[in-house]
């Protein structure tokens, strides 16, 4: 099981250079978890990319309804979670001394704690410095 953070969910959308190897771990794995948070910062970022010109309406919408489609293809499973989220990043927030973790980073790995996921895919080396600083696995595919 791994949890999947925005700039992996982005690279399953989006042709990056990433892109396939980051389709090829994620197909691995029995479930890739996803959050309300993965889900809203990938639709904000694709709404920024439409409004900055980047993306075409049409291309904006196939990339939209790809990701309500992700909901029913394996190995993906969008998740709920806790309301004791925020929380929990506020706790590993104070708890994490000189590292700096950018505040939606912190809500995912304090999602990740509360759903109980010790793996993470990101492709945010901040993320993963933190993300390694709270003992979870990190997976960077590239």
């Amino acid at each position: 099981m791994i949890y999947l953070d925005t700039s992996s969910l982005l690279k399953l959308l989006l042709p990056e250079p990433e892109s396939a190897a980051a389709r090829i771990a994620v197909m691995s794995e029995a479930k890739a978890i996803i959050s309300p948070l993965a889900e809203l910062e990938t639709l904000i970022q694709l709404r920024g990319m439409w409004l900055g010109g980047e993306l075409r309406t049409s291309e904006h919408n196939q990339l939209q309804s790809r990701l309500r489609t992700m909901r029913e293809d394996e190995p993906f499973t969008f998740a709920e979670v806790p309301g004791a989220t925020i929380a929990t990043a506020l706790r590993q927030h104070q708890a994490s001394g000189r590292l700096h973790c950018r505040a939606f980073d912190r809500l995912h790995l304090a999602a990740m704690e509360e759903l109980g996921v010790r793996r993470l895919m990101s492709n945010d080396e901040n993320q993963a410095v933190a993300a390694r600083a709270l003992g979870f696995e990190v997976i960077i595919p590239r």
